[in-house]
């Protein structure tokens, strides 16, 4: 099924909202989520706890999935922790990942720290932002800062081989 057997893959909050709300909705495409189970029991893909936390607040129907499903959810420890240490010392705009006007999840630094420490590839809906505001660095440039693979929801369709079929 897989291109790279051996590659993990670190979910960032918006592939699932996103995908709840709009494009692959249960309701037009449950196959998606099963797909999604199926790569968590298999430990091909995850979520870091503060994802977990941030899709909880919504207190809607993909938390409910999510609670239910059988995607790994990895706990913040000491490695984690110094992998954040390692992000925010590497370059002083990465603090902007955080904002204090909640702009910014607060799930995203802790969305790299997790990948780093797993060796995973980060899939987010961030894309690469060239305007040059300091306040505004997203994801994708914090993964190319720190040497981290990045791709979005579409790559990693690709990289997974997921085919999907449509019927009425």
């Amino acid at each position: 099924m897989f291109e790279d057997e051996k590659v993990i893959y670190c979910i960032d909050a918006n592939i699932l909202i996103q995908a709840w709300q709009k494009y692959y909705s249960p309701d037009i495409c449950p196959s998606y989520w099963e797909v999604l189970d199926e790569l968590g029991q298999k430990g091909k893909i995850f979520i870091p706890e503060l994802v977990y936390e941030e899709i909880q607040k919504g207190e809607d129907d993909l938390f409910k999935w999510l609670k239910n499903s059988k995607i790994p959810i990895k706990k913040i420890d000491g490695e984690v922790a110094n992998c954040l240490k390692e992000i925010y010392a590497a370059n002083s705009d990465h603090q902007y990942l955080v904002s204090s006007n909640g702009i910014h999840s607060k799930a995203d630094p802790w969305v790299i720290a997790h990948a780093m420490k797993e060796k995973a590839t980060v899939v987010t809906k961030e894309k690469k932002d060239f305007i040059s505001k300091k306040t505004k660095i997203k994801i994708p440039h914090v993964c190319d800062n720190m040497n981290v693979d990045w791709i979005d929801d579409f790559d990693f369709i690709k990289k997974v081989n997921l085919k999907f079929t449509c019927k009425l």
